[in-house]
């Protein structure tokens, strides 16, 4: 496995996507259940707008954002129409990576933030209003009610939200394919190709195997680091 070309990239690529895209996923879908929340006018369908994402596949994400962004893409028609731009825009090219790179955290990023919006809005439905209301009371702003009493007794439902998108992050492989091919190799897209095309189940499982490690280590992290503390409330 190590002897593999694409070893190297394809273990900073999914560490460099994981590392983006989770967090901003958890920040995004922590906001929207936030608002949701609140229950303003029109609430129920702006989630389910949010949520609907849910329901479509990596394969079907990445095939949805690669007719927006391709040259002649729904993103350069708009542009074009609208006249600010007067060529086409390759966004999706190989020379510029980055932009590969961009694109798939941009489709992870509308696909995936809708399991972190659910599991968080379920995690603040349980919380009791009694403890904002108390938080009022004694003069907190609704920053600090939620700095301060909000965030800690969600941290289960973000420690559930950040281990099952980290460990689907690692294993993460059409979007990548549908929207880069092999120009941007993950570990996920190395096992199949080792598998399917090369014919060297071996080395496919010495990837799985990694993808497996990985995943269970950013597990413990995370049940480490967020667990409650000694004395803190718990829902």
């Amino acid at each position: 496995m190590t002897g593999d070309l694409y070893f190297g990239q394809a273990v900073r690529f999914t560490l460099i996507i994981t590392a983006i895209a989770v967090p901003l996923q958890v920040a995004l879908g922590l906001a929207i259940a936030l608002l949701v929340n609140t229950r303003f006018r029109g609430h129920s369908v702006f989630l389910y707008l949010a949520a609907l994402p849910i329901g479509i596949s990596d394969l079907a994400a990445g095939m949805i954002w690669l007719s927006i962004l391709t040259e002649r893409g729904y993103l350069n028609a708009a542009l074009q129409r609208l006249g600010l731009i007067a060529q086409p825009i390759v966004f999706l090219t190989l020379e510029r990576p980055e932009w590969l790179l961009g694109a798939i955290i941009l489709t992870e990023l509308w696909r995936a933030t809708a399991i972190v919006m659910v599991i968080v809005l379920a995690g603040l439905q349980l919380i009791p209003k009694d403890y904002a209301e108390t938080a009022a009371v004694f003069g907190a702003g609704r920053w600090q009610t939620v700095r301060h009493v909000i965030l800690p007794l969600l941290r289960p439902s973000l420690q559930t939200a950040l281990i099952i998108r980290t460990i689907l992050a690692f294993q993460l492989f059409a979007t990548v394919l549908t929207l880069a091919g092999r120009q941007i190799p993950v570990l996920a897209g190395e096992a199949y190709f080792w598998y399917s095309l090369y014919r060297s189940p071996g080395v496919a499982s010495a990837y799985a195997v990694l993808i497996l490690l990985l995943s269970a280590t950013i597990t413990w992290i995370y049940l480490y680091s967020l667990a409650p503390k000694a004395g803190e409330v718990r829902v």
